[in-house]
């Protein structure tokens, strides 16, 4: 699996020790993760949350990765960001079971953490959570996935 992170300055300590987790030999071969690229800025200076936001969802909304991790101050303004390209999930999650039923349930792709309102080590066992999760393919739910991909070709075509 290649995950891609992102992250603007409130986002950019936690993105850090996130970095580190998934680089652990131990969290790799559990989470059978093969690669990790990391599209966030660089240092806690001012930035503008969007410009980390898309090149991480393009890279999955291209299938150049498979999941991505965004982290903001409050994961909000990154899920927005990301959500508007084409084929993008991303969901704003605050403990395990709502990233985990976000990959089952609605298929997301991006994990959306606000550094503001997770302490490190919970945001590991959120990204446990979500990287281990797998879509359930149940019929009510590929139903609601197709009438998610339906409404962003019709907004398309309206522009």
């Amino acid at each position: 699996m290649k995950i891609v992170l992102g992250n603007d300055q409130g986002g950019y300590d936690l993105k850090e020790k996130l970095k580190n987790h998934l680089f652990l030999p131990k969290t790799k071969k559990e989470l059978k993760i093969t690669a990790v690229y990391d599209y966030g800025c660089l240092c806690p200076d001012p930035v503008d949350y969007p410009d980390f936001a898309e090149p991480v969802a393009r890279q999955i909304s291209k299938g150049f990765a498979d999941l991505g991790i965004l982290i903001c101050g409050s994961g909000i303004g990154m899920s927005i960001a990301a959500n508007k390209l084409p084929g993008i999930r991303a969901a704003v999650c605050e403990n395990p079971v709502s990233a985990r039923l976000a990959r089952e349930h609605n298929d997301a792709n991006i994990l959306c953490l606000g550094a503001r309102f997770v302490a490190p080590e919970y945001a590991k066992e959120i990204v446990t959570a979500f990287l281990k999760a797998k879509f359930s393919n149940e019929e009510r739910h590929k139903r609601r996935i197709k009438k998610i991909s339906q409404l962003e070709k019709s907004a398309r075509k309206k522009k």
